[in-house]
Formats: structure tokens, sequence, C-alpha cells
């Protein structure tokens, strides 16, 4: 499929997202139909970036030019030259990327959202995330109930209509997940027939990031890696899901204590000079002692990103380098 047949049909898809009893059904006639061929993915890092709303956006201007023409108003993640400290000096976060509070939409606007999985908790706005749980696995990390959502969240939805816990995703029991901060990850949980359904949200907005630490660190990897695999661009690029165990334990190690002080550099000017066109890419699947699966897409100039935050990370040259050869197939 054409890169512009498929912005076009994911762009209908979403725009077609009903809350509620459609979306349970769907759930439903999907886990009958059981698994589903892939599609090729050269263009899914697009998907994977679309938050809320022209008009709500997390994601660069220019990634809305690339979904959806010419960019609307919206937040994007703004670089700190630094904050002076009381005495005067530069004492601040140097360097830092700043990364809004979502906006929400203004009804009256005449602004269509097109959306993706979302919870307002505790006014803030929750967006599926890009760690990963297996149905099976969630009953183990459900935490303290924190409430129920309802539906209501739609396309045309106005700031008002953003309320404490609602959603796009219908009626569904919110819970804190054991091992993580409540104000970073929530999990919706719901059993239909005997079919459980379960999703993490993340929240990743109105935060300040100095290095990868201010995001990595909410993801409590130190000690908690029970595996890893990696992906070829090809693989996933094509949906073939050929997965390869990580062979050198000390390079992940030195990778990932490199992450924890990796620099952040904002998203935009890097889409927009056309880092997904380049195809130079693997992917790495850290799954946790908890069963989660935390996955991060490393580019070859050394920069790696993690899910809808629109900030990659440059980590250091040495460590970054040793990770990637090590990812290869002949190792």
């Amino acid at each position: 499929m054409k890169e512009d047949q498929f912005r076009t049909t994911y762009k209908k898809a979403v725009d077609s997202m009903k809350a509620g009893e459609e979306m349970k059904k769907g759930l439903i006639r999907k886990a009958e139909q059981g698994p589903e061929r892939k599609r090729p993915r050269k263009t899914a890092y697009i998907a994977a970036s679309v938050v809320l709303a022209a008009g709500i956006g997390l994601a660069a201007p220019g990634l809305w030019q690339q979904l959806n023409g010419p960019a609307e108003p919206g937040q994007v993640a703004q670089v700190n030259p630094g904050a002076a400290g009381s005495g005067g000096s530069d004492t601040g976060t140097s360097g830092s990327i700043v990364i809004p509070k979502l906006e929400l939409p203004d009804k009256d606007s005449g602004v269509m959202a097109s959306m993706i999985a979302l919870v307002v908790y505790k006014n803030n706005i929750y967006t599926q995330a890009a760690t990963r749980i297996d149905a099976g696995d969630a009953a183990a990390l459900r935490g303290e109930k924190l409430g129920r959502t309802t539906g209501g969240i739609d396309e045309w939805s106005g700031k008002d209509e953003y309320i404490e816990l609602s959603s796009n995703i219908g009626e569904a029991d919110i819970y804190a997940v054991k091992g993580y901060d409540p104000e970073f990850l929530i999990m919706s949980y719901t059993e239909i027939d005997g079919q459980v359904y379960a999703d993490l949200y993340e929240h990743t907005n109105g935060i300040t990031v100095s290095s990868g630490a201010d995001l990595f660190g909410k993801l409590n990897l130190e000690g908690r890696i029970a595996s890893v695999q990696w992906e070829s661009f090809d693989s996933w690029n094509n949906g073939l899901q050929l997965y390869a165990p990580l062979a050198d334990g000390a390079a992940l190690e030195g990778f990932l204590a490199a992450l924890q002080t990796a620099k952040p550099q904002a998203a935009e000017p890097l889409i927009e000079q056309g880092i997904y066109d380049n195809e130079d890419r693997k992917v790495i699947y850290l799954e946790l002692n908890d069963k989660a699966r935390v996955e991060l897409t490393l580019f070859g100039q050394g920069l790696v990103r993690y899910g809808n935050a629109p900030v990659f990370f440059k980590v250091e040259s040495g460590a970054f380098q040793a990770l990637w050869d090590s990812m290869s197939p002949s190792k």
C-alpha cells in the first residue's frame, strides 16, 4: 500500500472510532476471528504518534502536516534554553524539553478530533501506552481501583466534556498499576463474557524532560528486565514479527545506564528533517518481570524514542553503538 493510501485509510479508520458498545462488540469480534494478518508498517509510526486532535496535538505540527495536511494550532514540545537560579546563573534546566499539558479542544471552533484511546484522570489526559500487557497477565498488575470510566468523548467533544474519568473507551474499571506511579501509568480492566480486555494508559504531557531519567525512570527498568528481544526494520515494517534474543547482556546494561542520562531533543525538527524516511532503525522489546513489555525504537543516528512523547533521546555514542552492533543476524 502506498504511503498516501495508508494515511487516507488510517485517517478514515480513526475518524470512525466510536466508544461504548460498538467498541466492545468490535473487540469481541476481533477475539473471535483470531490473529490478524500483519500489514506493512512503513508509516505505522504515524499511527503511534497520533494522540488527540488537530488543535490538541502533543505531536509536532510537522507530523500533523504529514497526517492531515496543514498543521492546526496545537501544543508542541519546546526546548528550554536554560533557567536562571536565584543567583542569576544558569542553574536550571539547560537543554531541557518542555512537554506542555494537553490543550483541550474548543467545541465552538468546529475542529474535529481524530482520536486514540484516552482516559481523563485527576484532570490529566492519559493516552494508550507504548508499554503493553497481555490480558492474561493483567490481573496480577491490578492495584487499587481508581474509579470507572464513562464514555461520551468523541471527535466533537469540547473541553467541558473532558471531566474526571470521562473517556472514549466506554465504561471500564480503572486501576493503579502495581509497581508504577499512578501519575504516570494506569490500567483499564474489563471482563465481557469471561474475556479480559486490559490496556495501559500513560501520562506523558505537562512535564519537563531534562534527561532520559525523567521519562524512562518512570518505567522502573533497573533490575526488573526478564528478557530482551530485538527486531530489524524490515521485519517490523512488514509485520513479520521476526524477533531475536539480544546476545550481549553487557551491551544492554551499558545502553540502559546511558539511557538514563541521555539528552532530550524535540521531535518536531527531527521529523521535519525526515528522520522517519531513513530505514536505519531497530526495535527492542524489554519484557519486565511483571510481564509488561516496553518497546523502544532505535535510530542509527544514536537516537531513541519511546511512545507518543514528542521527544527523542541522544544516547552516549559508545553505549549506543555497542548495543546497535550486538543486534545483527549473525549475533
